[in-house]
């Protein structure tokens, strides 16, 4: 099942905290679309920065073969695996703009499909904003740690070992 992680942006002028319309999901994994159009889905996803690099690399791989007349397939394999990059990296390069732009991190989600993962996200939102707030950090009761086991690791008595080999 995919995964999607998502971000809150920062508020709006006279807003104390962003309407939970305004989060974005993004889905972790291959985009096909990164893949198959790359310089038209760094655009529609106003990835400037990003769209910029690919476009100086490409110029910069494309000037780079020509110079030592490299053979066609070998210019067309370099053209597949920067494809191939974007389409691997396109939620890392989304992520990073997102957190560029001051959008905070909320966590991540596991849904079929946007639309589920949404369901669950908000239905999980609204359970947590029903209950009771927990006390902060320094109000909790303090209690001092217990003292240490005799035997640190699996096996409760020293040399008990049940699945030892004899």
């Amino acid at each position: 099942m995919p995964t999607f992680t998502v971000h809150q942006p920062p508020p709006r002028k006279g807003e104390a905290a962003s309407t939970p319309e305004r989060f974005v999901f993004v889905r972790d994994g291959f985009y096909v679309w990164a893949f198959l159009l790359a310089p038209l889905w760094l655009l529609w996803r106003r990835l400037w920065l990003a769209f910029f690099i690919y476009i100086a690399v490409s110029i910069a791989i494309g000037f780079a073969l020509w110079s030592i007349h490299a053979p066609s397939g070998v210019k067309v394999l370099a053209g597949l695996i920067v494809a191939l990059l974007v389409g691997l990296e396109a939620s890392a390069i989304w992520r990073r703009k997102l957190a560029w732009k001051k959008w905070q991190p909320l966590g991540f989600v596991v849904g079929d499909d946007a639309e589920t993962a949404e369901r669950r996200f908000y239905a999980e939102w609204a359970k947590r904003a029903n209950e009771a707030p927990e006390p902060p950090y320094a109000a909790r009761a303090w209690r001092a740690p217990s003292s240490p086991p005799e035997v640190i690791g699996l096996f409760p008595e020293p040399g008990d070992n049940p699945g030892a080999l004899r």
